[in-house]
């Protein structure tokens, strides 16, 4: 059994000024969460909205705002344990990779 993998969204209420026509941030976490469900069935994850906007008590996590913040990263930006795979406008592709690197596999 794998261990329970976390994914972060980053994102903000307000759609990326860089990433036109892409969905909101809200709208790429509830496809993302979505998409791993079907795809790794029965397997551990845990995904978490992060507001860039409010202020956090985990450093970690508060860096990174202030790295979108910064221009740095554009956001949504999308981290499967601690590893950013996406950020703008978000593909399956490259975060279906990374949870494989962490033991997760499809079900065909």
């Amino acid at each position: 059994m794998t261990k329970e993998i976390a994914i972060e969204v980053y994102g903000a209420d307000i759609v990326c000024a860089s990433c036109v026509n892409a969905p909101s941030s809200i709208d790429t976490y509830e496809w993302l969460e979505a998409a791993i469900s079907r795809k790794y069935k029965d397997q551990p994850f845990s995904i978490t909205y992060i507001d860039i906007e409010k202020p956090q008590e985990d450093e970690r996590r508060q860096d990174y705002i202030n790295r979108i913040q910064e221009d740095e990263f554009f956001y949504p930006l999308v981290l499967v344990e601690g590893e950013v795979v996406g950020e703008g406008y978000v593909q399956l592709k490259p975060v279906y990779k990374e949870l494989e690197k962490h033991g997760f596999s499809a079900e065909g």
